[in-house]
């Protein structure tokens, strides 16, 4: 059996509307919002006993997902919203973007900051890295022709 393709990347956030908000400003699509609880959902995270409220972002051409997530049961136990972009686990999520600069601009308006600066790779790229609200950390790329 072969790989069919990528569903959705999770990430774990404090305040689910502040966070819908930029990544709507970014350009993904909200596909939906629901509350997933119960004995069912325990046992496929192993968490047992939780309640969690989701919020299903797409991409403009259907293709990627992000899903956020708000615990409400149980606590959430770690933090690594602002570990340098060298540390293990979840890093970044990329996005291809029209104009950096522009998109740049436009999430500054919703909390985000740039981490370094914007960057050409070769003829080939611009690229940088924005924090955004609750210190999540994307990376942006403009193809150059």
């Amino acid at each position: 059996m072969a790989l069919k393709r990528m569903d959705n990347i999770g990430i774990v956030v404090e305040d689910l509307g502040v966070v819908i908000d930029f990544f709507q400003e970014l350009g993904l699509e909200l596909e939906g919002r629901a509350t997933i609880e119960g004995e069912w959902a325990g046992r496929v995270t192993g968490l047992g006993d939780q309640h969690v409220e989701i919020a299903m972002m797409r991409t403009p051409d259907g293709h990627s997902r992000l899903e956020l997530s708000r615990f409400l049961r149980p606590e959430v136990v770690a933090d690594h919203r602002n570990a340098p972009v060298n540390s293990l686990g979840y890093l970044r999520a990329m996005f291809t973007v029209d104009d950096v600069e522009e998109t740049v601009g436009r999430l500054r308006s919703r909390g985000g900051a740039l981490v370094g600066d914007v960057v050409r790779y070769e003829d080939a790229y611009k690229l940088c890295y924005i924090r955004g609200p609750e210190g999540l950390l994307i990376g942006l790329a403009q193809e150059l022709e």
